[in-house]
Formats: structure tokens, C-alpha cells, sequence
């Protein structure tokens, strides 16, 4: 008896059943709840989101989306959790900018490699921060508020909720494209930050819109500039900074949603689509809008290469300004 074609033919046949099986698996998915990791505290815009696409993304699935969150260590320890997760399509998670670019750039020993552990499947949308100034300092104008930072090198002391933040990246490259010298004071958190602001300790701080705009619109605050290539639509009279002067700059934040490398492409394309509907839909736009983000819902691969350009882009910043963390 001649077992080598026997044994070529039940090769054959076990592979042939292993990628029916596996077929199978996929167009099962999803056949039980999906997990949505959040590296986040709960509250905030990143906590908006999070709500608004597992709803979205349960009704669409048939299967509960459960909102699973995991802070802490300026959010490394839930995403280092999605980069361990088992790639089958049931834990992914929405992050930022801060989380996949910020901290890749400024963390000694990162434990997780924002490119090689985690599959793209869609920026979801962009959040740009506003410059503001204590109202006793008497620039009105970035214009004005570049000539007085010039005169005064190191005098000027701007707020950030943190090193490394995006606060802190933001006025770290107007400081680069403008030609001026400040000094940050990092804190731990927002509120803080704010508190020192509206009091006077700082003069300055670039931040999140949302935040913002109820101390602009009570005098308490002045906006000079937004941050993003394009004006706010929560303060439509505001220019950018691109508009003021420094036609190059831009900067702020993104909401991005990824999953453990290696899952399945064909479930990588069935979430990315539930995605994209969710975020056409007016009343999730609208939301996200009052949040001061713009919505985007780019493709895998679109996303993929974002991350990467500003790895590059927001490294290049640091690395001019010494900017470290062991």
C-alpha cells in the first residue's frame, strides 16, 4: 500500500476542515458580548465616545458592546491589556493621540509598540485645542500675545495636565515655529491647571475646547487661537493659529479605535463598517460636535498611516525640545 498519497490526501483534508472551521468561526462573528477597553476614567470626552459607539456598534452587531475601563499610568496599563487580549475579534478599544503617538515618543521603555501590537480600524475624529491666556496679560491677538513672549523669554508660565500631554507638545511647537521661551508647569490633571489659570498663577494654557469655552464665554479666559487646520464650531470666531501667522502649525488630539494585532480581516471590516454607519448617523455627530470634535471615519489603512506620520512628526518636536520620560 502506497501511504504517501494517503497521507498527502488527509493533509489535505484536515487543512481543508481547519479553514472551514475558521471560516466558520468568522462569519459566526459575533456570536457572544464584545468587550470595549477604555484606558480612560470614566467622564470626559473619551467617555462620550465611548457610550455612543457601543451602543451604536451593540444594535448594529447583535451582541452587547460592554465598555470595560481599564485607567491608569497615563493610560498604558489598559492598552497594554488590548495588546496582550486574544485577537479574535471580541476586545478592541478607543484611545488618542496621547496614548499612541505621545506616549511613543516620550516614554524611555514603552510597553507596547503602537504600530507592530495593534490592528487600525478607524479614526473616528479629531478634537483640536484653543490658546488661552489669563485676561490680565495684555495680548488680545497671537500676534500680540508672539511680540510679548519675545520680549519677556522665560517670564510666561503655561499650564499643561501633564509631560507628555498634548498640552504640553501643543505649546512646545508653537514655542519652536514662533521663536519664544516659556516655562510649562505640568500638573496632575485638568482641574488643577484650570484653577492656577483662572487665578493668575499661569498665564496660559493650551486646552481642550470643550473645557474652555465656558470660562471664554464668561470673561474669565481669552482665547487667542485654535489649534486645528480649520476654525471650531464651538468658537467660529476665533482664527487658528495656522491663520495668525505660523501657517504650518497644527496640532490637538484624535480619537482612534484599534484591536489586537493579528485579528481577522474580515472582522476588522465588519466593525470598521458598523463604525462608519454609527458616525453618519446626525445624532452621534451632533454629540461628538458638542464635544469640540470633528468626526473623520477614516479606512483601516488611512488610520494605519496616520499613526505612523505622527509618530514622526510629534518625535521630530520632541526630540528638539529634550522631552523625557524614564
Amino acid at each position: 500500500m502506497n501511504v504517501k498519497p494517503a497521507r498527502s490526501r488527509i493533509a489535505v483534508l484536515a487543512a481543508a476542515l481547519i479553514a472551514c472551521g475558521s471560516a466558520s468561526a468568522q462569519d459566526s462573528w459575533p456570536s457572544k458580548p464584545i468587550r470595549l477597553v477604555s484606558p480612560f476614567s470614566p467622564g470626559g470626552a473619551v467617555d462620550v465616545l465611548n457610550r455612543l459607539i457601543a451602543d451604536r456598534l451593540g444594535s448594529r452587531l447583535g451582541q452587547p458592546v460592554i465598555v470595560d475601563a481599564r485607567p491608569g499610568a497615563h493610560t498604558i496599563i489598559g492598552i497594554q491589556e488590548v495588546a496582550k487580549a486574544a485577537p479574535d475579534g471580541y476586545t478592541f478599544m478607543i484611545t488618542t493621540m496621547s496614548s499612541m503617538v505621545n506616549n511613543r515618543v516620550v516614554y524611555a521603555n514603552l510597553p507596547y509598540d503602537p504600530v507592530k501590537d495593534f490592528a487600525p480600524i478607524c479614526l473616528v475624529a479629531s478634537a483640536p485645542s484653543v490658546l488661552v491666556v489669563n485676561p490680565a496679560l495684555p495680548a488680545r491677538t497671537l500676534a500680540e500675545f508672539t511680540a510679548y513672549a519675545r520680549a519677556n523669554p522665560g517670564k510666561l508660565n503655561y499650564a499643561s495636565n501633564g509631560n507628555g500631554s498634548a498640552a504640553q507638545l501643543a505649546a512646545v511647537l508653537y514655542e519652536t515655529m514662533a521663536d519664544v521661551r516659556m516655562v510649562h508647569v505640568p500638573y496632575k490633571g485638568i482641574a488643577p491647571a484650570m484653577t492656577d489659570l483662572l487665578s493668575g498663577e499661569v498665564q496660559l494654557m493650551f486646552g481642550t475646547i470643550v473645557a474652555l469655552v465656558p470660562h471664554i464665554q464668561a470673561g474669565k479666559l481669552r482665547a487667542l487661537a485654535v489649534t486645528s487646520r480649520t476654525r471650531s464650531a464651538l468658537l467660529p470666531d476665533i482664527p487658528t493659529i495656522a491663520e495668525s501667522g505660523l501657517p504650518d502649525y497644527q496640532a490637538g488630539s484624535w480619537y482612534g479605535i484599534l484591536a489586537p494585532a493579528g485579528t481577522p480581516r474580515e472582522v476588522i471590516e465588519r466593525l470598521h463598517a458598523a463604525i462608519v454607519k454609527a458616525l453618519k448617523q446626525p445624532d452621534v455627530s451632533k454629540r461628538l460636535a458638542a464635544e469640540g470634535a470633528e468626526v473623520i471615519g477614516s479606512t483601516p489603512e488611512e488610520f494605519g498611516a496616520h499613526i505612523k506620520a505622527e509618530i514622526a512628526r510629534v518625535g521630530a518636536v520632541v526630540r528638539a525640545a529634550g522631552i523625557r520620560i524614564e
